[in-house]
């Protein structure tokens, strides 16, 4: 009864987590849609892009908050995910551009992808401290190759999101940001189980890989 008792807040602690992770993102999403001009208007346009984001930015605190009353905690990624959120967020809506929420996710791509090869480079897991206790067992070996990973990942990543910027229009790309990223982030994240398997994970961990994913929005 217990062990079923923990499979089911496991379940619902990795709900927690993808809505506190997608949660803003899809809140942008539909913000922007309801507010979109029907026909050609820039002016329309940017006006559903800052009513976007402000949501956007309500939608990432209310996120944050619910991770740290939920889950007990604000893991570092997610804290500097929101702090870069609101920061290109109040630029877009003082600004009135819908360059800065486009070129945000690629500065955070960057940010990871930089931070993880170098701490790598130097024989240190940084995501080993970043996502605390996600898995559980996993030898440091194991750590440096998650590090390692997913530090390429995010470099493919901001390459991706920037090919997109610059050759789709802003809803397109902003559809790509549910259709495309998210998928990719899941599809990469099970990938490497296989690898987490053989260096260690507990097994009874193995269910959880996704909830504490670094965040990619």
């Amino acid at each position: 009864m217990m062990a079923d008792e923990t499979k089911k807040q496991s379940a619902g602690s990795s709900w927690i987590n993808v809505a506190v992770d997608y949660g803003p993102l899809l809140v942008f999403f539909l913000t922007y849609r309801y507010f979109a001009p029907e026909g050609e208007s820039a002016s329309g346009e940017i006006f559903a892009v800052i009513r976007g984001t402000g949501a956007f930015i309500v939608a990432a605190l209310i996120a944050l908050a619910v991770s740290k009353f939920r889950l007990g905690k604000i893991s570092p990624m997610l804290m500097l995910s929101t702090v870069l959120i609101v920061g290109f967020g109040m630029l877009t809506i003082f600004l009135g551009d819908p360059f800065w929420i486009q070129i945000k996710p690629t500065a955070i791509y960057a940010f990871f992808a930089v931070a993880l090869l170098v701490a790598y480079a130097r024989g240190k897991a940084l995501l080993k401290w970043a996502l605390e206790t996600a898995f559980e067992g996993l030898s440091d070996e194991g750590w440096l190759k998650l590090s390692r990973n997913w530090g390429i990942f995010f470099i493919a990543l901001a390459l991706l999101n920037e090919g997109l910027r610059h050759f789709f229009s802003f809803e397109d790309w902003l559809a790509a940001k549910l259709w495309v990223f998210l998928p990719l982030t899941f599809l990469f994240t099970f990938t490497q189980i296989p690898m987490l398997l053989r260096h260690g994970l507990d097994v009874g961990q193995e269910v959880d890989v996704v909830k504490d994913e670094p965040p990619t929005g």
